[in-house]
């Protein structure tokens, strides 16, 4: 099962401690492309993917899209 984590560039703290070990942390510079970056990583076969708090307000639709699906899990992290 492949889990990937989302925030944005600027921010220094979310998900440091996965990144440290190695595990897929995309930090994006333009967070408009939050709903791109969340299909790329479903067609990639991603199940998990949880997004900083900060940038899950940039992903309203997909959220909303992917919700009832048992097979994906969008989770939204708070500080």
């Amino acid at each position: 099962m492949k889990v990937s984590w989302i925030k944005t560039k600027d921010d220094e703290k979310s998900f440091k401690v996965f990144q440290n070990l190695g595990f897929d942390v995309y930090a994006l510079e333009e967070p408009e492309e939050t709903d791109k970056k969340i299909e790329e990583l479903i067609k990639d076969d991603c199940k998990i993917i949880i997004l900083s708090n900060e940038i899950a307000s940039f992903s309203n639709d997909i959220i909303t899209k992917y919700n009832n699906q048992d097979d994906i899990s969008i989770i939204i992290s708070s500080k």
